[in-house]
């Protein structure tokens, strides 16, 4: 329920409004808070795919530093062209970017083993993505069609499913540990400290309210940290270390690392590029229809898909990953009834802060592995629920069971069999060239164009058959 002393109900509807400065920059943080973790993991996720090393006597300490920083700071950038715009760019409400997960597994072949070499043609698959993105400002009322929750719901799912074995692997001890076999790897230690995690944060989000319930996943690696320097997992001289190693302030560095086409990188960043419009689409109306009781108009949509692409684009310029409306800020409008953008704009700032003291970054990059998994466990596994609500809206016929059958089986297969192999062992993808193979690794791919080329095709007579030939006769069955 909305707080009147904030406003009038008339006002807090109200995108414009601004409310006194004392309960906005609250309520600006609390937006911060939300997805601050969310923010920068993808960041440290690919740090790790790509072999960095998280000492802070690692020669990549630097480059992963830099990466955590610019995540913070082109998240405030890009939610600024949300909130404040620039022309025909912004929806003009209170949208938070922030870096999207639905492109880490494509963004993790392409980094594979390959340290800071791989850079280069990640950022410029960014940077063209990000062009591409914007240029779906132009036709996103159109192709709406073509991606319904069937496919919708399932490419979310599959993220979702792409990523849970990070999160073991990080609980466990991180990817390192368990390529040189350390003893260590999966030990009542590790899992302790990703427990400690994973129950306050259910914890808070369960039984607390207000800030504590929205910042649970945060205070539950707070908390996981402070019993790692419990027990020994971490002490205060690396910490220390960390701190002294990174600067006060430092401005972003353009083209940083390079830039190199791929068409893996390119193909792979624009199919994305549909996925995370189509999430922008459905946050831009979340907002819209919570915060302010009424249906998202076509401009303020096509503002926010250029403002997500445009953001990226200038995000891949300076070593930050790709931008996206973060949904867990759309539920916190909702609760708190308050629709101000200048409110995320306060927040905004503060990211940007953030962004430019690499101190802040130095700090974050402290947390062991072991605290981020069990953050991660959480949050992955919100991916899946979040596409599984989504496949909830979709009427189960035989057509769509038979469309979401095949696209499930064709790319969770492909994503199990390439990740359960050892290095340089045959796969079901090697005679492919090395783009297609890349891209059908991820498996996210095959089965979002199974899926829509399918929903395109197959008649829609099929809807209305009955579905017992599929389910084994079990439809309709109590």
């Amino acid at each position: 329920m909305a707080d009147t002393s904030l406003g009038t109900p008339e006002q807090l509807r109200d995108p414009n409004y601004m409310p006194a400065l004392v309960k906005a920059v609250p309520l600006g943080i609390q937006h911060v808070l939300s997805m601050f973790v969310s923010n920068v993991t993808p960041a440290i996720i690919v740090a790790g795919a790509a072999g960095f090393g998280f000492g802070s006597n690692s020669p990549d300490f630097p480059e992963l530093l830099y990466m955590i920083q610019m995540s913070m700071l082109f998240a405030g950038i890009a939610t600024l062209l949300q909130t404040v715009g620039a022309g025909p760019v912004g929806a003009r409400l209170p949208v938070v970017q922030g870096t999207s997960f639905a492109f880490i597994p494509i963004m993790i072949p392409l980094v594979a083993g390959r340290g800071v070499d791989a850079l280069a043609a990640l950022y410029g698959g960014v940077l063209l993505g990000g062009l591409f993105h914007a240029l779906l400002g132009t036709v996103i009322g159109r192709i709406r069609f073509a991606l319904p929750p069937l496919v919708t719901g399932l490419v979310v799912t599959m993220i979702g499913l792409a990523l849970v074995k990070v999160g073991i692997e990080y609980a466990a001890g991180g990817v390192p540990a368990k390529a040189s076999g350390a003893a260590s790897y999966g030990g009542l230690r590790s899992w302790s400290a990703a427990l400690v995690v994973i129950f306050v944060t259910l914890g808070l989000k369960f039984f607390a309210r207000g800030m504590l319930s929205v910042s649970a996943v945060l205070l539950g690696i707070i908390a996981g940290y402070i019993y790692a320097l419990g027990i020994g997992m971490l002490s205060f001289e690396a910490i220390g270390q960390s701190w002294s190693r990174a600067a006060a302030f430092a401005l972003p560095q353009p083209f940083k690392y390079g830039f190199e086409f791929s068409a893996a990188a390119l193909i792979g960043f624009c199919l994305m590029a549909f996925v995370s419009a189509v999430e922008t689409v459905g946050d831009v109306s979340g907002i819209a229809k919570g915060g302010a009781g009424r249906e998202a108009t076509d401009k303020e949509i096509q503002g926010a898909t250029y403002a997500d692409g445009i953001g990226t684009a200038i995000a891949g310029c300076f070593g930050a990953l790709p931008n996206t409306s973060f949904s867990q800020n759309v539920g916190l409008i909702a609760m708190t009834g308050v629709m101000s953008r200048h409110v995320v704009t306060l927040g905004a700032l503060f990211l940007i802060l953030c962004g430019l003291v690499p101190k802040v970054g130095g700090l974050i990059r402290t947390v062991p592995i072991e605290v981020l998994g069990g953050g991660v466990i959480v949050m992955f596994g919100m991916v899946v629920a979040a596409g599984v609500s989504m496949l909830s809206d979709v009427t189960w016929n035989r057509r769509n069971m038979v469309i979401f059958a095949v696209a499930l089986s064709v790319g969770l297969g492909l994503q199990l069999e390439v990740m359960n192999l050892a290095p340089g062992a045959p796969n079901a993808l090697q005679h492919l060239p090395d783009t297609l193979r890349i891209l059908g690794a991820s498996g996210i791919l095959p089965a979002a164009l199974i899926a829509i080329v399918l929903n395109l095709l197959l008649p829609e007579e099929l809807a209305s058959e009955a579905t017992e030939e599929i389910s084994g006769g079990m439809a309709g069955h109590k």
